[in-house]
């Protein structure tokens, strides 16, 4: 989970409480490897108090093997914020604490940590970025004092088996929800296509994944194979405005070339390429969700754009 940490590095949230109770460096108890740390918990009245970890405190190795749940805050020595993970998920980032820790790592400061505890961490920039991040100071963390202060506020801890299965749900759900917004997006656009080629008396097939097509010159032979190697010429325009996009006339009329059904093109491609045979042309309107969908492609390509292809499938093999 050491990509985590970078990820940490996207966000933005607020321990207000625990920033105005800094102390003076006297005040920060110190790691055999220079990490100095204060601890807080909140008291019944909701305030921040300091937390002393107890002589026989052995908090590191009684929790290696389970994950943290934690809130963090980045900033330089001289209290500029870097990144941060509230904003990057809502969610707190998950932290494994492995059986051997490193001396010096963030993952052994915030062993430290119990659920419902914070901290400040101040560790020297060139000790934690060789340890945990793997990299080399970058020169303004450096010109800040070569040092890198966490914030950090620790939610759970829970086993990597627990973990595991959270992170699995999340992820159906994520599919899920993608799947339900899709399929809504696909009706949408079903209804655009129809509307066009009512306003243009045109005359559509349609592919068992979703595809129209309108073949404007039937070629020769069959239709090529998942797995054969065919070229193509073709116009992308938006569908909406009709901009062009993209063209075989932009890249010296070379026909574009791809392992047909392979995933090296949009799926409306995969599927309105195999409807034809050598030397067919024809027009392919293209869903969103079977183009780029909501993310878009480049400045052209708007989210949820339906697409229209003039294309020519000059031969495959």
């Amino acid at each position: 989970m050491r990509n985590l940490f970078f990820a940490a590095l996207g966000a933005l949230f607020s321990l207000t409480q625990v920033a105005q109770a800094q102390a003076p460096a006297t005040d920060f108890s110190r790691l055999p490897a220079g990490t100095e740390y204060r601890l807080f918990r909140k008291d019944a009245a909701g305030r921040y108090q300091p937390r002393a970890l107890a002589p026989t405190d052995a908090p590191y190795a009684s929790r290696a093997g389970q994950v943290l749940t934690v809130f963090m805050e980045f900033r330089t020595g001289r209290d500029s914020v870097l990144m941060n993970s509230r904003q990057l998920q809502p969610l707190p980032q998950p932290v494994a604490l492995p059986a051997q820790v490193t001396s010096g790592s963030l993952e052994e400061a915030l062993g430290l940590l119990l659920p419902g505890d914070s901290a400040i961490f101040r560790f020297p920039a060139d000790t934690v970025f060789a340890k945990t991040f793997r990299q080399p100071v970058p020169p303004f963390l450096r010109r800040s004092g070569n040092m890198l202060v966490v914030l950090a506020s620790a939610r759970e801890l829970v086993t990597m088996a627990e973990m595991t299965a959270r992170q699995q749900k999340l992820q159906e759900e994520s599919v899920r929800q993608g799947k339900a917004l899709a399929a809504a997006q696909m009706t949408k656009d079903v209804a655009t296509i129809q509307a066009y080629l009512k306003k243009n008396k045109a005359t559509a097939k349609k592919t068992v994944g979703g595809t129209y097509y309108i073949l404007k010159k039937l070629g020769t032979g069959l239709p090529p194979k998942t797995g054969q190697t065919v070229r193509v010429l073709y116009r992308g325009t938006v569908l909406a405005t009709g901009q062009e996009f993209d063209s075989s006339a932009k890249h010296g009329n070379e026909p574009i070339s791809f392992v047909l059904g392979q995933g090296q093109v949009i799926p409306g491609w995969d599927q309105g390429i195999a409807m034809l045979n050598k030397g067919s042309k024809a027009v392919l309107l293209i869903p969103s969700p079977l183009a780029y969908g909501p993310r878009g492609a480049g400045a052209d390509i708007p989210a949820n754009a339906v697409l229209r292809f003039e294309v020519e499938l000059v031969d495959f093999k």
